[in-house]
């Protein structure tokens, strides 16, 4: 079995997410979709996991996750299991792909909402049939013209599993359901220290002293290196990345993810929180998706509940979407900073590189400073945002490549559209 991940049309749709990343790199309750497909490697699945991303994330591909794009399909007689790059990693998802990469017959589970293909199964003898009918079609679309003329798979166990993203907000819901499972089975499948009831670490962990730790909703997970202050509180389920830093009297609750090399502080709740990124003074964050390289300023906080208590409407472009949650804060974008006591109102997207000054009422584009508080928005340069990045991987110990500037470049360019809809830099 061959393992082809694709980008489909609707990746877009999950910006400021996928801007900086490709969708399956997507983190929700502490799992990635491409930590699933390298595990079906590693558990003799599938012989390999190939990827094809927007083009400008190419490099990146190979070079942080060592995957390649693909090439060439059916090679000894292999079938393929082609998936979905936005696909959620949920644990029932994993099972899922097991049994899909296990069925001796081809198939295809397609979303209801969209008609996208989610997972297909293509054997041998179709693989053949596309190098004879469509020599000159890209492999992917030839691959996804294929899996859509194949008998729909019924199995209800299988396509109730198998969900996608479709907007960036569907990864802090499904974050919200799934932290219990993911946690579960990170300490069934782990080699992981009971440290004391509910508490599971690798070593290396510190945990200060006048701790308040509280598992009766789930589990508390903490990678090596993992070092919590002194009068923390904790209530799972929580997971914490290698190497994060908890700064003393933090409050992390109610089904949190936080990346490798985080630092972090004040109150967090349900949200997730991407490698490398820093939240470390007080200030509240709830219900929220954070992305890479971020800085929250002192007193930064965001609301994730109206007023009157119904559920919340969110704004992606022109579309405004009924999100049926009534916990819900914010979607921001990797690189994007706040100064000193920025209030970020409900349901708002934000997108990268930008930099945000006193209240955030509405969705903030990307490369952007935005004070318009203060009267202020005008347009950040992505060579300003390229120094940034250097100095901020420099304090990280991170060597910044060509290819890590050429992504601020690329993302400039293809976020232009949401700055000319807000006339900042025409």
């Amino acid at each position: 079995m061959q393992i082809i991940c694709f980008e489909d049309r609707h990746v877009d749709r999950l910006a400021p997410i996928t801007h900086a990343r490709p969708a399956y790199a997507i983190t929700c309750a502490s799992h990635r979709l491409i930590d699933w497909l390298k595990r079906l490697v590693d558990e003799g699945h599938a012989q390999s996991v190939q990827a094809m991303v927007r083009d400008y994330l190419l490099t990146l591909q190979q070079l942080d996750h060592q995957i390649e794009a693909p090439s060439q399909v059916g090679q000894g007689g292999q079938s393929v299991l082609l998936v979905n790059a936005r696909l959620a990693p949920t644990v029932a998802a994993l099972g899922a792909l097991r049994t899909l990469a296990k069925q001796p017959s081809d198939g295809v589970i397609v979303d209801d909402r969209d008609q996208a293909v989610l997972a297909a199964v293509i054997g041998p003898k179709e693989l053949q049939a596309i190098e004879k009918r469509a020599p000159t079609t890209p492999l992917v679309d030839a691959l996804l013209q294929t899996a859509g003329d194949l008998p729909a798979i019924t199995d209800k166990k299988l396509t109730d599993a198998i969900a996608a993203f479709y907007w960036p907000h569907d990864v802090i819901e499904t974050h919200m359901a799934e932290m219990p499972s993911a946690m579960q089975f990170r300490i069934d499948t782990g080699d992981y220290e009971q440290r004391q009831d509910g508490v599971f670490v690798r070593p290396g962990v510190k945990i200060g002293d006048y701790e308040s730790i509280h598992v009766n909703d789930g589990p508390i997970v903490l990678e090596e290196g993992v070092q919590i202050g002194p009068f923390c509180f904790l209530e799972g389920p929580v997971y914490v990345g290698a190497n994060t830093r908890m700064l003393e009297h933090s409050a992390i609750k109610d089904g949190v993810s936080l990346g490798h090399t985080v630092k972090i502080g004040g109150e967090v709740e349900a949200s997730i929180i991407e490698p490398y990124t820093n939240k470390q003074h007080h200030g509240f964050l709830g219900h929220s998706y954070l992305g890479s390289w971020i800085n929250l300023g002192a007193g930064t906080c965001n609301s994730d509940l109206k007023n009157t208590y119904g559920k919340i409407n969110i704004e992606y472009g022109d579309t405004k979407v009924a999100t049926g949650m009534q916990f819900l804060g914010c979607v921001m974008g990797d690189y994007s900073k706040t100064a000193i006591n920025t209030g970020i109102f409900t349901g708002k997207v934000i997108g990268v590189c930008s930099m945000m000054y006193g209240f955030i009422t509405a969705n903030v584009p990307s490369y952007v400073n935005y004070a318009r508080l203060f009267g202020q928005t005008s347009l950040l340069p992505a060579d300003v945002m390229i120094s940034t990045q250097q100095r901020m991987f420099a304090r990280r110990k991170v060597q910044q490549r060509d290819c890590d500037k050429q992504l601020i470049i690329d993302m400039y360019e293809r976020t232009e559209n949401e700055r000319e809809s807000e006339q900042i830099g025409f």
